[in-house]
């Protein structure tokens, strides 16, 4: 979901355990010399969820790295059957009242433009839930600090 934190903790575990850090948003923007904000207005959600799942399953092919998926890609069946065969998928739910608070002034996020971004981050967070749940792994992360989170994720990891 968007706001968790998934680019910040992916890159930190990244560099704990040594291994690639791969953000698939921030490649689409490059890619494209835009940002996704930009993409959405430009030339539509439909477009960016290809690119997005283009994005995702060319980082899924990739060996040792940390992937920061967006918020979006695991809702794609393809992209999650290949994360769900060949990876360790980590949930990091957040409770919507601190999801809200961190993305609620935040004009990067083409999906909660306008008003009422409470309303719209509550219905996507319903929408998805029950496919994030799909994932291997979930931490609550409400009262964990990035610390805490970093370190539950490396020890998935080291399960495997």
């Amino acid at each position: 979901m968007m706001g968790v934190g998934k680019s910040t903790l992916a890159k930190i575990v990244a560099k704990r355990v040594g291994l690639k850090f791969i953000d698939t948003d921030r490649n689409i923007e490059k890619k494209h010399s835009m940002k996704i904000s930009e993409i959405f207005q430009k030339k539509g959600e439909e477009f960016f969820r290809q690119e997005e799942k283009k994005e995702a399953l060319e980082s899924l092919n990739k060996n040792d790295c940390v992937i920061a998926l967006g918020g979006g890609a695991f809702i794609n069946k393809i992209t999650r059957e290949k994360i769900l065969k060949n990876s360790i998928s980590v949930w990091l739910q957040l409770n919507l009242k601190t999801l809200n608070f961190r993305v609620k002034w935040n004009k990067k996020r083409p999906l909660l433009d306008g008003e009422n971004t409470q309303i719209k981050i509550n219905k996507l967070y319903s929408e998805r839930k029950n496919i994030y749940r799909l994932a291997k792994y979930r931490i609550n992360c409400n009262k964990l600090s990035k610390e805490n989170i970093v370190e539950k994720i490396i020890n998935f990891y080291e399960k495997q």
